[in-house]
């Protein structure tokens, strides 16, 4: 942790007057979210904060190593933790193609969307944090003062991109109560865990168990408002084109029951705060890890 806290200190430089840099308490945060995240077990999207996603986080880590179920970072969890020791933070440089994009603004409405012939990412900052998994705003305190306006600019990134793929799940479980996603071996051992929104009490989480039918990456979006309970007043049926910012993001896992799935999202900050219309829904770059482990076929077990 103190090379990591050092490393920040560096790279602030003379420009730590014009932001302040994470304080030792967040730069200890951070590298627990990191390493949580190289072993699978996801905090969501990475902000150097303690919220119910990190918790969960924890939680499952601490089941998977036999440690006390508690949720919170004791010496005994972070002694398996730091078994990774590859750095936490890397230096990634902006290349021409970072900062050209494109980049477009998306509408809100479904109307507005339809008419895209793609929904790519809103900005720079936008794209970087889905490239590695952090929040924009985490991306700006650990680069105070940097414009990234222009290729080669270096910044300091989380160094998520180094963690090994995942092996073949033969099911997954789906938990309302703990607003998580379960990947587990044909034995049974969960081996992976994300933090998932699934389901409101308008559209609640289909309990029971279902098959993977197929998986689409980048897919478009059929918006049918018949299937919205708060559709707004003259919606009709849309095409939504592929991107991330498609309402089902990068990839929908389809179940064995009518209208329902597991998918990305293009508003990662809010997986496991904010409530969905029954399915299941992930960060992109979590619902990603789950589309190369979970193959047509494997069992979703959903249950609240």
């Amino acid at each position: 942790m103190k090379a990591l806290f050092l490393v920040l200190m560096l790279a602030v430089g003379a420009a730590a007057a014009a932001e302040p840099a994470l304080s030792a308490a967040d730069t200890q945060l951070l590298r627990a979210q990191v390493l949580l995240d190289r072993a699978h077990f996801s905090p969501g999207e990475l902000d150097a904060a303690y919220g119910s996603n990190m918790r969960q986080a924890v939680r499952g880590f601490q089941k998977l190593r036999q440690l006390r179920v508690s949720g919170t970072l004791d010496a005994a969890t972070w002694k398996e933790l730091e078994r990774d020791q590859a750095p936490v933070l890397e230096v990634y440089v902006l290349t021409a193609q970072d900062i050209a994009g494109p980049y477009a603004k998306v509408p809100a409405d479904m109307a507005g969307k339809a008419r895209l012939a793609s929904l790519g990412y809103v900005n720079l900052l936008e794209a970087l944090g889905e490239r590695f998994h952090c929040s924009p705003e985490l991306l700006r305190r650990l680069n105070p003062g940097k414009k990234m306006r222009q290729a080669g600019e270096q910044l300091l990134v989380p160094n998520v991109l180094i963690a090994k793929p995942l092996p073949k799940a033969a099911s997954a479980l789906v938990d309302a109560k703990e607003g998580t996603l379960t990947l587990l071996d044909a034995g049974g051992m969960p081996f992976a865990q994300f933090p998932a929104s699934t389901g409101s009490r308008h559209d609640p989480l289909p309990e029971g168990r279902w098959q993977v039918r197929g998986v689409a990456t980048n897919p478009e979006y059929r918006y049918n408002p018949k299937l919205f309970w708060d559709a707004k007043a003259g919606d009709t049926k849309a095409r939504i084109a592929a991107g991330p910012n498609n309402p089902v993001g990068l990839a929908w896992i389809d179940l064995s029951i009518e209208h329902y799935g597991i998918h990305g999202t293009p508003e990662p900050g809010k997986i496991g705060k904010t409530q969905s219309h029954g399915c299941v829904r992930l960060t992109n770059w979590d619902v990603m890890q789950v589309v190369r482990s979970l193959g047509r076929g494997a069992t979703v077990l959903m249950q609240s």
